[in-house]
């Protein structure tokens, strides 16, 4: 096999790296900058140009990198990689590796419906595709996203008419920003939590563009009387920092919002089903668009997915990694039952 799951991750022999690593080793390829995927400590590391800031923010100064335009190829022992967008957040790459005719692809984390704020996913052909599968039911089905932010602009027009401040919950790499942008900056002013204002100057200098914001404090927003909409990581909640808003609506923007139970479990006025994972349907298209006969599923509900594939004359397995896809370390609560439908 041109892979093999390994104790430290995804490791090509023949090249000699290993792809998303989950510990240190001596070239890591990585396919985004979220913290279950980009690990400190590696020697070296292989990233998409466009995301070397947000790589260099999580990965510390003194981390090794080398940066490769999407599409753009080097060869390692014979081995030719490339990257190519994932459409997850700004940088996200699919990597692909090709050795002696056989083509593997990784998604690393993917959603396929595009938006303003990362390159659009691009389907690869290959034998194997390693895929995510975050939300690997059927049950997960995402609407448009301009259906969903009519909704949340919606929610913060009716907010101001009983003069509520909006809080909008999200995680600070990827979702705040993508939130950001498909907001109505006419509607009122909109604050950031300091947690999520970190990456706003890196995605501003990709040429992302955003209505005007402001870091938030609580007397600004106070002085706004309900009008304000403030986004926050969703650790802000039920915080002595929120309190001192005055009334407030909370809402938080996950792909869990899709089941109804957990947004009432968080004690949440609403909540939004927008993801940057791909669903269901998604998930299904793209594995039929890459032409892959074997499939190799991860991190999420596994089980599911690779029953369904075998079902439908796929070669397919789970294969166990350390990747948590819209977890915790996103910032947003895994349901109690996807543990449950991961592999060993």
């Amino acid at each position: 096999m041109l892979l093999q799951n390994t104790e430290r991750g995804l490791f090509c022999s023949a090249g000699d790296f290993y792809i998303d690593p989950w510990k240190p080793v001596d070239f890591a390829v990585v396919t985004h900058a979220h913290s279950d995927h980009a690990r400190w400590g590696s020697k070296h590391y292989l990233v998409s140009k466009i995301g070397e800031e947000i790589f260099r923010a999580r990965l510390g100064p003194q981390a090794n990198l080398q940066t490769l335009s999407f599409s753009e190829s080097i060869a390692r022992n014979g081995v030719k990689l490339s990257l190519h967008p994932a459409g997850h957040i700004l940088g996200s790459a699919q990597i692909r590796v090709e050795f002696q005719g056989e083509v593997w692809v990784v998604s690393g984390d993917y959603k396929i419906e595009s938006d303003n704020t990362c390159d659009a996913f691009e389907p690869i052909r290959c034998h194997t595709f390693v895929t995510e599968s975050t939300f690997g039911l059927p049950i997960y089905k995402w609407s448009p996203q301009k259906e969903i932010f009519a909704e949340i602009n919606e929610w913060w027009r009716d907010n101001q008419q009983k003069e509520r401040t909006s809080v909008l919950f999200g995680y600070s790499l990827g979702k705040t920003q993508r939130l950001l942008a498909g907001l109505e900056g006419d509607i009122g002013p909109i604050f950031l939590h300091g947690a999520v204002a970190n990456f706003i100057p890196a995605y501003q200098r990709a040429g992302v563009r955003f209505p005007a914001i402001s870091v938030t404090k609580p007397e600004n927003v106070r002085a706004t009387r309900g009008k304000a909409m403030v986004i926050a990581p969703p650790s802000a909640d039920n915080t002595p920092w929120l309190r001192k808003f005055g009334e407030c609506s909370t809402a938080f923007a996950s792909g869990w919002m899709q089941v109804r139970g957990t947004r009432r479990r968080r004690a949440l006025d609403r909540g939004f089903a927008l993801s940057d994972h791909v669903d269901w349907p998604g998930l299904m298209d793209t594995i039929k668009a890459t032409g892959a006969e074997k499939i190799w599923a991860t991190h999420g509900y596994t089980a599911p997915v690779v029953r369904w594939l075998r079902e439908n004359g796929w070669d397919a397995d789970a294969i166990k990694t350390e990747y948590e896809g819209e977890s915790e370390t996103e910032g947003e609560d895994l349901p109690e039952t996807t543990e449950q439908n991961r592999e060993d």
